[in-house]
């Protein structure tokens, strides 16, 4: 019995902002940008769209794929780091939007590995309590909301949008084959939004300061990205007793290029294995990993049987990967 993927979805806001728009409103360029990310579009939600109406549109496609009824969800997940609000939990309202009564529901905040946790913690469900059949994992953000676009090292890298997986079991030998996650809090500080929680609520000081904005140390989170990425894979291809040259896909959290060429290189990993749209939409946190994901399932590039290998690096620090055998 193995915990399978039985359908996938997503979305992202109509809003784009260009790296030619970010010229006008940061001291920066086109070729900077690129040059340095990759990135040369990223998704923007409007005034009006909030966590949980992206991670609610990416549900429901991820539904229709899977063929299963929000009303037989046992679970819903969403990792975020961005929550339509500190209270109730962002999983709550997709609840009530999907209709998704029989669920329970609730967040899970790993920052840009929250997707990785949250599989590896529905794997768990649904192995462990023969009362879980079907859990419904999201990973959703806004992060134009915390990005300040005064910065000119943070603004160019983030965007908005949200994937979404049903999972379910079934036998076979497709299906997740192994999971990890880790984290390190003694680098808690590299990449943070200081304010806004108990530590250092809103006040006219944290504004004026500008710390409910993210911060980030980027070339400290580099170095831990390809430090982390690698351990990651080698604990759940040991796991699975598997090697790099059995995997025929590499989906990365889409934090930056260079780190994904970093990483392939490290990995011995021909880069036509790496799924990479970062190009396109930036970094979009939890949401990156899913949403590369039901992408690639959308343009048929995923087959049954295909051995993906999912990595997830970010704020805690946080790592995580899992292997997954596509296919029902």
């Amino acid at each position: 019995m193995k915990v399978q993927i039985l359908g996938t979805g997503y979305d992202v806001p109509e809003g784009v902002l260009s790296n030619n728009d970010l010229e006008k409103m940061v001291q920066t360029s086109d070729d900077w940008i690129t040059s340095r990310t990759g990135i040369s579009y990223r998704r923007i939600a409007g005034s009006g769209t909030a966590t949980s109406d992206l991670a609610y549109q990416a549900s429901k496609a991820a539904l229709v794929e899977a063929g299963i009824a929000a009303q037989e969800l046992d679970l819903i997940i969403v990792a975020t780091m961005t929550p339509d609000m500190p209270m109730p939990a962002t999983a709550c309202l997709l609840q009530h939007l999907l209709g998704a009564n029989r669920a329970a529901a609730f967040d899970l905040n790993a920052a840009c590995t929250g997707f990785i946790y949250a599989l590896a913690t529905a794997e768990s469900f649904l192995l462990s309590n023969n009362k879980y059949h079907y859990i419904l994992v999201v990973g959703a953000e806004v992060l134009s909301r915390v990005v300040d676009y005064k910065d000119r090292n943070t603004c160019v890298l983030f965007g908005d949008g949200a994937g979404a997986i049903v999972l379910g079991k079934g036998e076979g030998n497709n299906g997740i084959l192994a999971a990890y996650i880790s984290a390190d809090g003694e680098g808690s500080g590299l990449l943070n939004i200081p304010a806004g929680g108990s530590r250092y609520p809103a006040s006219k000081e944290t504004l004026a300061r500008r710390m409910h904005y993210m911060q980030m140390q980027g070339s400290e989170v580099f170095k831990f990205a390809i430090k982390s990425i690698p351990e990651c894979v080698d604990r759940v291809l040991k796991e699975a007793d598997l090697c790099t040259e059995d995997v025929d896909y590499i989906v990365m959290h889409q934090a930056n290029l260079r780190i994904l060429q970093a990483a392939a290189k490290r990995l011995n990993m021909s880069w036509e294995k790496v799924l990479v749209n970062i190009d396109q939409y930036g970094n979009i946190s939890a949401a990156s990993i899913p949403l590369v994901l039901a992408e690639a399932v959308d343009e048929n590039k995923i087959k049954a049987g295909d051995l993906l290998l999912l990595v997830g690096f970010g704020a805690g620090l946080t790592m995580g990967a899992a292997l997954v055998r596509w296919g029902r």
